[in-house]
């Protein structure tokens, strides 16, 4: 029986601006049919002055009965990531929904304080840490009636490569490469984890899914280099859809009681796609696994 949405907890990064942002406003004004109180939504941001302002405006858009709290995580540090997850585990004891979505892209490369490729750290290593770090909440509201887990990848995988023996860019550096190279980790580690969570209870009620949604007019292009800035202006301008339209996308995948027990699957907007095939590598996908537990001290 699945949990109501009063009771559920969710958690969502990149929630202060974007998709992200827009997912939040829409997620904390559900209600149950009858209902006066909506889910205890829990959004994360990097900035203690845009997430407290942000906090203000998801809970205006929730309405009455919105219940919208807030945590502060940088997602280029993964002490930062780990007491994320020690903060969220000292109010919280279960997660029914994490949405995966902060990101990030860097027109030239850039190193985080762990000493990672930084797109590749926050797009990738964040939410297999963050993810590792939490999942036993997952487990624990899964077997109440079922939770979900989300990552926020990109149509921008089916270009990517995973070369590991040049893992972080130290040769060849270019702003495409290294976030399709992140995107296409999203969707690896989506069928690994889900592949893992089957494997050792093949009655897991916890799903894991992944999404490209929609070319949007985010933020997140800011850091390409300027050259490029009007290049990308046009497309934004005419193809772009808008920051409210791609949060649509993440809350069907989070919230749509038709997708109850689909796991394993890519979304392009809100459709099931077949990713790419060096998505669909198992080999790749476990190799993945293993190197970014190693990387991020979870071995």
């Amino acid at each position: 029986m699945s949990t109501p949405l009063s009771e559920k907890i969710v958690l969502i990064t990149g929630a202060t601006s974007g998709i992200g942002y827009e997912a939040a406003k829409s997620i904390a004004a559900m209600r149950d049919p009858g209902g006066t109180v909506g889910p205890r939504v829990v959004v994360v941001g990097r900035s203690v002055e845009k997430t407290a302002r942000c906090l203000d405006e998801i809970r205006a858009a929730g309405g009455e009965g919105a219940r919208v709290e807030s945590l502060l995580c940088d997602f280029e540090s993964q002490a930062s990531i780990r007491a994320l997850a020690a903060a969220f585990r000292e109010r919280y004891d279960r997660i029914d929904i994490l949405l995966n979505n902060a990101g990030t892209v860097y027109d030239k490369r850039k190193l985080t304080v762990d000493g990672y490729e930084a797109t590749f750290a926050v797009n990738h290593l964040g939410y297999f840490l963050l993810t590792n770090l939490l999942l036993d909440l997952v487990e624990r509201a899964g077997k109440d009636g079922g939770a979900r887990i989300v990552n926020v990848s990109s149509r921008g995988h089916r270009q990517g490569t995973m070369d590991f023996a040049d893992l972080h860019f130290e040769r060849g550096y270019q702003i495409m490469r290294a976030y399709c190279r992140s995107k296409l980790g999203n969707v690896l580690f989506t069928r690994e984890l889900s592949r893992r969570l089957r494997a050792s209870d093949p009655a897991c009620k916890v799903t894991v899914t992944c999404l490209h949604p929609g070319g949007v007019a985010t933020g997140i292009w800011d850091h390409a280099p300027g050259w490029a800035q009007p290049i990308l202006w046009l497309p934004k301008k005419l193809f772009f859809i808008s920051q409210a339209e791609g949060g649509e996308t993440l809350v069907h995948a989070a919230t749509d009681p038709s997708l109850e027990g689909v796991t394993a699957v890519y979304f392009e907007k809100k459709t099931v796609s077949k990713p790419s095939a060096l998505a669909l590598d198992d080999a790749l996908a476990a190799k993945l696994w293993d190197v970014s537990a190693t990387l991020t001290g979870l071995s």
